[in-house]
């Protein structure tokens, strides 16, 4: 539709992890492919996160991750969004993750992990391919 409005993505990042290169490279990429981006910065709790992604009516989460702790933040997010009846957020995770991970995040709901070496054209055409504006808040 030539109405539908752009796409908003949140990219965040979770923990204490303070390398955020790779977040911003996203979050420029995506920006510059015609998407509505905001990026929290650094350290930010699952808590703020979904709270953040509620406020900003986002239709996806991206969650960058270099510290290993994807395993509680990951599935906090996940959890947060059901309590939340947000469960129509994406969620995709990029950074580095241990290869067995990837099947149990995409178990509880990771629709896509992004790993180093990942092209930015890839990542935006996932974007275009799999996440849809949601619907309106009544």
């Amino acid at each position: 539709m030539a109405n539908e409005r752009k796409l908003r993505i949140l990219v965040a990042k979770p923990g204490l992890d303070g390398h955020d290169r790779g977040a911003r490279v996203i979050a420029r990429a995506l920006r510059d492919a015609g998407f509505e981006v905001i990026y929290t910065g650094c350290h930010q709790t699952p808590e703020q996160i979904v709270q953040t992604a509620l406020q900003e009516d986002v239709d996806m989460i991206g969650l960058s991750i270099l510290s290993g702790a994807h395993n509680y933040s990951f599935p906090r997010i996940m959890e947060l969004l059901k309590e939340n009846n947000a469960e129509d957020i994406v969620v995709v995770g990029g950074g580095i993750f241990p290869l067995e991970d990837i099947p149990k995040l995409k178990a509880i709901g990771i629709r896509e992990i992004f790993t180093p070496g990942s092209k930015l054209d890839d990542i935006i055409k996932w974007v275009r391919e799999n996440v849809k504006p949601r619907k309106a808040a009544a």
